[in-house]
């Protein structure tokens, strides 16, 4: 949620007073966990604007209370679609993605054949439009090479909107998501389409699962546990308190020494008790 919104492009713009810019961010907070300021006025004014013209109304009080009275939970889908900004791209924080194949699918590989198991979990919770969890199985398909199928592994990527999960699912991209990652890789696990767009391949979409999942849930309705969570630049919109207990549940849903990696402009704190610190933005869970 990082990029302005450009209000000259709605005319007669439906402004937001004090009060009504409060209750709507008390109800995004209690929903969804994300903390969004005073910063984001403008933002959320102009992204909004949209809603409530289609719906008919002239004041955000009005499509407050729509909000609240709406027991179908289309509302507040269409609130959080039309607030998250969701720009990424392949191979972003490259160095992250270098360690996951140079150190921590060798120390994982090694537990699992130890413990005379071949299964592997990955979790991607706020996806986005998928690029990273498609990035993770290609690295995947790339390390295993022939021996991907003799093994379990499976990524689980989750997001609050619907709107990228359906971008995600769909798994094609425009040039510019995709100029980062080598050629080699491009060429191997993506086709051309006629629009000039690339679509991930199908043996790497069948790697993947995507859920639309709410991570304020005290719990998640997961099986098993996660050897790696990638929950990159999700957590700048949460405040402190909100931050730890979602670190806290993630602890809950990993195995021992599993590797959690966040984005670079975030951290867990001093009082974190769950994961020890590897590297910039990369943590382990711990026993202490």
């Amino acid at each position: 949620m990082n990029q302005d919104f450009d209000t000259s492009q709605i005319s007669h713009l439906i402004t937001i007073t004090d009060r009504e810019y409060r209750m709507l961010c008390e109800l995004i907070y209690d929903k969804f966990g994300i903390n969004l300021g005073e910063q984001k006025r403008s933002l959320v004014t102009g992204r909004l604007n949209t809603v409530l013209k289609k719906l008919g109304f002239d004041q955000f009080n009005k499509y407050y209370e729509y909000i609240l009275s709406d027991r179908t939970g289309k509302a507040l889908d269409t609130l959080i679609n039309r607030i998250s900004t969701n720009h990424t791209y392949f191979n972003r924080e490259k160095d992250h993605f270098d360690f996951f194949t140079g150190t921590v699918l060798s120390e994982i590989t090694t537990i699992m054949k130890r413990a005379k198991r071949k299964d592997l979990r990955i979790w991607c919770p706020g996806c986005s439009s998928g690029e990273e969890p498609y990035m993770l199985a290609i690295l995947l398909s790339e390390y295993f090479n022939k021996q991907l199928s003799l093994w379990d592994v499976k990524i689980l990527a989750t997001d609050i909107s619907d709107r990228v999960l359906t971008i995600a699912k769909n798994g094609v991209y425009l040039d510019e998501n995709t100029n980062k990652l080598p050629s080699g890789l491009k060429n191997k696990y993506f086709y051309k389409m006629q629009d000039n767009s690339y679509a991930v391949t199908d043996k790497i979409k069948n790697i993947i699962t995507f859920r639309r999942l709410n991570l304020m849930r005290e719990n998640y309705p997961f099986k098993g546990k996660f050897q790696v969570i990638f929950c990159r630049n999700v957590m700048i919109y949460f405040d402190h308190q909100t931050r730890d207990a979602l670190v806290a549940r993630f602890s809950r849903y990993m195995e021992d020494k599993g590797y959690l990696f966040i984005g670079h402009s975030e951290t867990l704190g001093r009082d974190n008790r769950h994961y020890k610190y590897v590297k910039p933005a990369v943590y382990q869970k711990t026993d202490r």
